[in-house]
């Protein structure tokens, strides 16, 4: 009894201490406060860190309006233009635009059809799903126990001996689906002040439209505002916790997920290049 106690303590000390570890190390990255107003004003900080502007009327702990965020974000990045007149904010990098709300998937983002394989019908995942029964009755495999009403294992023709050719158009079609709706997800989070638990009302888009001058493709690199390598996701959850005076969010949150999927749907087509600056 007293054996099976021990252990039952020494498990939750193990998971106070981690979770006081994980905290540690959220609070290990650095917080650049914005310099006080001298009309006591709330004031915003740009993601450099540095460049700072205040709402005019609104008091620290008040709640500004979309209108007065989206002002005080154009002219944060005005003053970043007028002290970097040589930089760009990705004029010239053709910026990939992922697919909206409400919006179907392009002809052009849907794969080609595998030969051999019949093409399934545009409707998308919904309309995959419910052939499901269908291809399972050509012997295309199992289709119960997926997420959602989808396939739990790829449908259509199997190629002897290789795994990866065991799934068909039909099968791409409901994956593609299924990863727009995701980065769907991240493009209403990406522009939702509440969403990312914005204190001041400012959303990730206010100050990066279309996720540009994110550059998800130079990441793992050497972040100056945290003082140490980080991961895309580690410089997301920087702006949530200074421009817009949210709390960061768990690595395996699924707004964060989502934002990141949103930023790498963005820049689809940009070759990687970890590192650089």
């Amino acid at each position: 009894m007293r054996r099976t106690i021990s252990l039952a303590l020494a498990g939750a000390l193990a998971l106070v201490l981690s979770a006081a570890l994980l905290t540690r190390s959220r609070a290990a990255d650095p917080v650049h406060p914005a310099a006080p107003s001298r009309n006591g004003n709330m004031m915003v900080t740009l993601c450099d860190g540095e460049t700072s502007a205040e709402i005019p009327g609104v008091h620290e702990g008040e709640r500004p309006t979309r209108e007065q965020a989206a002002d005080v974000a154009r002219r944060l990045m005005d003053e970043w233009r007028r002290k970097n007149p040589g930089a760009s904010w990705d004029d010239a990098v053709q910026v990939a635009q992922a697919v909206r709300p409400g919006e179907t998937i392009p002809p052009e983002r849907v794969p080609p059809p595998s030969p051999g394989v019949k093409p399934a019908p545009r409707e998308g995942a919904a309309e995959g799903a419910h052939e499901a029964g269908e291809t399972q009755q050509r012997g295309g495999g199992a289709t119960a126990g997926g997420a959602g009403g989808l396939p739990a294992a790829p449908q259509g023709d199997v190629q002897s001996g290789h795994t990866y050719g065991a799934f068909s158009e039909r099968d791409e079609r409901i994956w593609a689906a299924e990863t727009d709706k995701f980065v769907k997800q991240g493009h209403a989070i990406f522009h939702d002040a509440t969403a990312v638990g914005s204190a001041n009302a400012v959303s990730c888009d206010m100050c990066h439209p279309d996720a540009s001058n994110t550059h998800p493709e130079t990441y793992p690199k050497f972040q100056v505002q945290l003082g140490r390598v980080a991961l895309l996701r580690d410089m997301i959850n920087w702006c949530i916790q200074n421009p817009t005076r949210g709390r960061p969010l768990p690595d395996d949150d699924p707004k964060l997920k989502a934002i990141e999927a949103y930023i790498l749907a963005q820049r689809k087509g940009t070759p990687l290049e970890y590192g650089k600056h």
